[in-house]
């Protein structure tokens, strides 16, 4: 048996599985799923009008009074970006993750006990959603900043929190971004 008519074979099967799993595959899985389900695939991006405002899946950075607060980011150099999505690494006794802790325990300023969420960073540090706990905490601090009624913020959260996925895996989840939109009106 010679060696072109042991490579020929190889050569040709690299050649067919390039295009068939490298080309023919990605493309008709990535239209598939772009048919089945086109604001997923598409980002989950929510808009006003033609203008982007953000997406129901990446957390942004609120730490005006006014605003419901997210969990912190690890992300750097600016908190919440998607290009460095990371989580912190620090262990229980970093005094840099101690430091954090107290910075928004300090700012939260409650008396009551606060949920881990709020001041802790998410695995990926774009965590969009906070538990109904950690929303809970925060509306007599935004109902003061805004003037309004704390029934109002509590209306904004219920709407925009999500129950546990098929009824029973995680918790019940506040999505942040979507709460401080409904307060500005601009989002329904």
């Amino acid at each position: 048996m010679s060696l072109v008519s042991q490579i020929r074979p190889a050569v040709v099967s690299l050649g067919l599985l390039t295009l068939l799993l490298g080309g023919a595959y990605p493309l008709a899985s990535t239209a598939l799923v772009g048919a089945i389900f086109p604001n997923q695939s598409a980002g989950s991006l929510i808009k006003q009008g033609d203008t982007i405002i953000g997406s129901r899946l990446i957390g942004q950075n609120f730490t005006q009074p006014q605003y419901l607060w997210g969990r912190l980011s690890a992300t750097g150099p600016a908190p919440y970006n998607a290009g460095a999505s990371s989580g912190s690494n620090l262990g229980v006794n970093n005094p840099a993750l101690l430091d954090a802790s107290k910075a928004r325990l300090d700012a939260l300023n409650v008396d009551s006990p606060v949920p881990v969420d709020l001041i802790t960073a998410s695995g990926s540090g774009l965590d969009p959603h906070i538990s109904t706990a950690a929303a809970e905490i925060q509306i007599p601090r935004i109902a003061a900043a805004r003037g309004l009624p704390e029934d109002r913020i509590r209306a904004a959260i219920a709407a925009s929190t999500k129950g546990r996925t098929f009824g029973i895996l995680g918790e019940a989840r506040v999505n942040v971004l979507e709460v401080n939109l409904r307060l500005d009106g601009k989002v329904k």
